[in-house]
């Protein structure tokens, strides 16, 4: 019979054929720090299995293999191996416990608190990374003189839609433009981004408030700046929030057995230190999920990362609802606070005892770079293109603004002398069909053109008609002067005039 040749695995064993093979078998001990692989043969039955190579250092070892069947010696006078054995501080290794050699793809050690490492050692030389700090578990890659991540073709998450977070650099901002609001109640701020309060007016939202520098990457970031040193009530909340889209989220397959692990990554800065906190929760308001995380050190960006198992209860919702709650914490009392670490049932926004930003007068948060990923680690922020972005956000809110007057915001047809309709088509299908229109609020902002007969300027503000997910008819009201059945179309006469749709969860 021939030559069958097999790759063994240190510390493994073999089963050979059985006990009446004539064949030869090959065995060849895996290389390691680019020794090659040494061979051992028997042509007996049964299994073959290797002694442990030792983990100290001086490449020596072991020279015969046992088992049953014939034993033989290997064909060299020693088998060379690297050290095997938990790596130090800083090590990385390889699936099989060696250190990593060139061309070999490997994983940052998990031990030592998960601290994030600039710097590695393989075959006793430290190497720089090639990023200014690579997660604790990240797939790795070294080219013999830099560590990074793996490539793009074998990287998870790479592909599709990896950050469910929308708007999460905070680049887009149709309602405000930059301009700071004073929140009341839930109100949407920069695209996507919803800020809650139970009492009015403790805090200012406003894309790049402060005008600090953003962490390296981003342009832009969401500021909460506290109005007064407020001392929250036992039914008080304040906080921000992203909403997500059950259909965004319907892979993770929460509230069964199959539910997938997510990891929350996001740079934040604070005038304060300490503990903070969030969490996560479904539409229903019935299971929640609080995180905790540290500022150590005050207006400096910091990174953080939490990783939450999901969870195998509680309904979350597949449909254009709300699937999950993302939530920030300003300051809660203690009907809102609870537990940091686990799945809980109720609605709490943050751990007890974390920093409340609304109790310092004057106090600043800023946060970017927010992303939920599914995996156990955070992985580089899912860059989008502006125009990717925005179509994101107009699904939910679509603002329709001119730079200049004269410019019609649609076409339609006038109804009779002193009324009209325009179809204002939208640019991206949104959630659902809206209930209303937003406007700048002054008629003078706006005026009709009647075919054949001029402008005229609009005697009260338009109105909302109707909608589909695709387009809405507004209604522009003048004195008199239009002619029913003629063609018109609705202008503004101000760069401040503005229409608006809400299709928001």
């Amino acid at each position: 019979m021939g030559t069958l040749t097999f790759q063994a695995t240190l510390g493994g064993s073999v089963n050979l054929l059985g006990p009446n093979t004539a064949a030869t078998v090959n065995l060849t001990l895996p290389s390691a720090d680019g020794t090659s692989g040494q061979a051992l043969q028997t042509n007996g039955s049964g299994t073959l299995s290797f002694a442990t190579l030792p983990v100290a250092g001086g490449g020596t070892g072991v020279t015969t293999s046992t088992g049953t069947g014939n034993n033989v010696l290997s064909n060299s006078p020693t088998l060379v191996t690297s050290a095997l054995g938990t790596p130090a501080s800083g090590v990385l290794t390889n699936t099989t416990g060696l250190p990593l050699t060139t061309g070999v793809t490997g994983t940052l050690p998990t031990a030592n608190g998960g601290t994030n490492l600039t710097s590695f050692t393989a075959n006793g030389v430290t190497y720089a990374s090639s990023t200014s700090a690579l997660a604790t578990g990240s797939a790795l890659t070294f080219d013999g003189t830099n560590l990074a991540t793996t490539g793009s073709f074998n990287s998870i998450n790479t592909f599709g839609f990896k950050n469910r977070i929308i708007n999460g650099g905070m680049v887009i901002d149709q309602r405000n433009a930059g301009a700071s609001v004073s929140i009341s109640g839930a109100q949407y701020t920069l695209d996507r981004w919803q800020a809650v309060t139970t009492q009015p007016s403790k805090i200012s939202v406003q894309q790049n408030a402060g005008s600090v520098t953003p962490p390296v990457g981003f342009i832009n970031y969401l500021g909460v700046t506290s109005a007064s040193a407020y001392s929250v009530l036992t039914g008080d909340t304040f906080l921000i929030s992203q909403l997500i889209e059950g259909l965004n989220v319907s892979d993770l397959a929460w509230g069964t057995a199959n539910a997938k692990t997510v990891t929350l990554s996001f740079q934040v800065y604070s005038s304060l230190t300490g503990t903070f906190g969030g969490g996560l929760l479904n539409a229903a308001a019935n299971r929640s999920y609080l995180f905790s995380y540290s500022i150590p050190v005050a207006n400096t960006w910091t990174t953080i990362s939490v990783t939450v198992a999901g969870d195998t209860s509680g309904t979350w919702l597949t449909t254009n609802g709300v699937g999950v709650y993302v939530r920030f914490g300003l300051g809660s009392g203690s009907t809102y606070t609870g537990t940091s670490g686990a799945w809980q049932a109720g609605n709490v926004v943050q751990p007890t005892s974390t920093v409340s930003v609304v109790g310092t007068n004057g106090a600043t948060f800023y946060i970017t770079g927010v992303q939920l990923e599914k995996g156990s680690t955070a992985t580089s922020f899912d860059f989008r293109s502006y125009g990717t972005e925005l179509a994101l956000c107009q699904r939910y809110y679509y603002r329709a603004t001119v730079a200049t007057f004269n410019i019609a915001f649609g076409l339609g047809q006038a109804y009779s002398t002193t009324a009209m309709f325009a179809t204002i088509p939208f640019p991206v299908t949104m959630r659902t069909p809206p209930t209303a229109l937003e406007q700048s609020g002054t008629a003078a902002d706006y005026r009709v053109t009647n075919s054949g007969f001029g402008s005229i300027n609009c005697s009260a503000v338009p109105t909302f008609n109707s909608a589909s997910v695709w387009q809405s008819t507004i209604i522009g009201t003048v004195t008199l002067g239009l002619v029913a059945g003629n063609a018109s179309s609705f202008q503004s006469t101000a760069t401040t005039a503005f229409l608006g749709w809400s299709a928001e969860l």
